[in-house]
């Protein structure tokens, strides 16, 4: 409780405390509370009921595995991670601080909670010797409506431009964004959220941060998915939208969530900079749960859309050296600094468990000592593997029957989440599409 008071002493001004945790769909859940009753927070925690990480898009709970309904929707009481309680920028008055649930009695963790579940895969890990140093670049697209309440680019404030223009790595794009880019950065300084560069992307009105390295994957999900909110919180602000789903517009480039990945020693000291074998077994450890994952990495309809020949998204398992056409790229540059990028993720899925599902990967292929093949030197990506499950039901079915995913994720795990996204699917196939009466009436 002296981690609020002394916030308190620093920030006179603060009325509300926000309590803020994840759902399945890294939507930020929790509870306000008026800062005259914000201590309880830290003395006695927050309940929430236990199944909260199971919400799917539109916040439903669907009994699944019996969470929720049958088993009469307890509580999971949950405290403040240490070293997250931060202003918010964009919220007058509000500060926030990250919870997460006490394990229930004679449990390690909630079987079903995501963040949970990558803690575990890590210490795995890390029981090895091993230490994986991660970082995440998220991309996103600033958005308006039109007189219709269409979703669209959102318009440069610089005229004579179309707002659908690429202009990758543009200067000029940037600077027509500027002050809400700038604000962005200010709020992640605030918040302890270790933004870096910041770049122009494909789509109109696209862009992309980047995260600092971490060895702690935990705390650099926790990072995705704060900045996921301070990205949509200034655009608030700012009086625009802010999205990160996968493909959210046809004839533009898609939106990811890449992993970035080393291992290191006891000593800090980056494993693959010099052991070519040990980097070889970590990214065939990646391709043989590329596909058992694949519903993890694109958790619903939209995602798949992203996925297609000559796009620099991932169609195949196929990896190689400064190669953006294959699904696990070795960067160049600095030899220390050597390390794989995890290339398959939208930038909607839920960084937990894509995180523990790559961690899965690379855990899996250096205990088993697998070899990933010759590297691409060329166009990886213009052909699609027919394996490759490139549409929601096969990805759900895969992962379902995936003794891997159910090894590291939880043998309950793979069917409940396989589950709440069929349930999801079919909620969202029962009111009739626009598109069915131009195509069938």
């Amino acid at each position: 409780m002296s981690e609020w008071e002394e916030f308190r002493a620093r920030h006179p001004g603060v009325r509300f405390l926000d309590a803020v945790m994840f759902d399945l769909c890294g939507t930020p859940v929790g509870k306000r509370y008026p800062a005259r009753e914000a201590g309880k927070v830290w003395s006695s925690g927050v309940a929430f009921c236990a199944g909260i990480t199971t919400l799917d898009a539109l916040g439903a709970c669907w009994d699944v595995e019996g969470i929720g309904f049958s088993d009469g929707d307890p509580d999971a009481i949950s405290f403040p991670v240490p070293g997250t309680l931060v202003p918010v920028p964009w919220a007058a008055h509000t500060a926030q601080v990250l919870i997460a649930p006490a394990p229930p009695e004679g449990a390690a963790a909630w079987w079903f909670d995501p963040r949970a579940i990558l803690a575990a895969v890590v210490k795995r890990l890390t029981d090895t010797g091993l230490r994986p140093v991660v970082a995440c670049e998220l991309e996103f697209y600033l958005t308006t409506r039109d007189e219709e309440g269409r979703v669209i680019p959102a318009t440069p404030l610089r005229r004579g431009r179309a707002p659908d223009a690429p202009r990758v790595l543009a200067f000029d794009k940037l600077d027509e964004w500027a002050d809400l880019l700038a604000d962005i950065d200010a709020a992640c300084a605030a918040q302890g959220v270790p933004a870096g560069a910041a770049s122009a992307e494909y789509g109109g009105g696209q862009f992309e941060v980047n995260l600092a390295h971490l060895p702690d994957p935990v705390a650099a999900a926790d990072h995705a998915l704060l900045l996921r909110r301070i990205v949509k919180g200034v655009a608030a602000r700012h009086g625009l939208e802010a999205t990160f789903m996968s493909k959210p517009f046809a004839d533009q480039s898609g939106s990811g969530l890449h992993i970035h990945l080393s291992l290191a020693d006891g000593e800090g000291r980056n494993l693959f900079a010099t052991d070519d074998r040990l980097l070889g077994q970590a990214i065939a450890g990646m391709q043989a749960a590329a596909y058992d994952a694949m519903a993890i990495f694109a958790p619903n309809l939209n995602a798949y859309r992203r996925f297609a020949p000559d796009q620099f998204v991932p169609v195949n398992t196929s990896w190689g050296v400064n190669n953006r056409s294959v699904s696990f790229r070795v960067p160049g540059g600095d030899p220390a600094a050597r390390r794989i990028e995890h290339r398959i993720a939208g930038a909607e899925a839920n960084p937990y468990l894509v995180m523990a599902a790559v961690l899965a990967g690379v855990h899996h292929g250096i205990a088993t000592g697998r070899e990933p093949g010759a590297p691409s030197t060329g166009n990886a990506g213009a052909e699609a593997d027919p394996e490759m499950p490139m549409k929601l039901w096969r990805a759900l079915d895969r992962l379902e029957g995936s003794a891997l995913m159910a090894d590291y994720l939880g043998p309950r795990y793979p069917a409940a989440y396989a589950a709440i996204k069929r349930a999801e699917f079919e909620a969202f196939l029962a009111d009739i599409l626009p598109r069915e009466h131009d195509w069938y009436l």
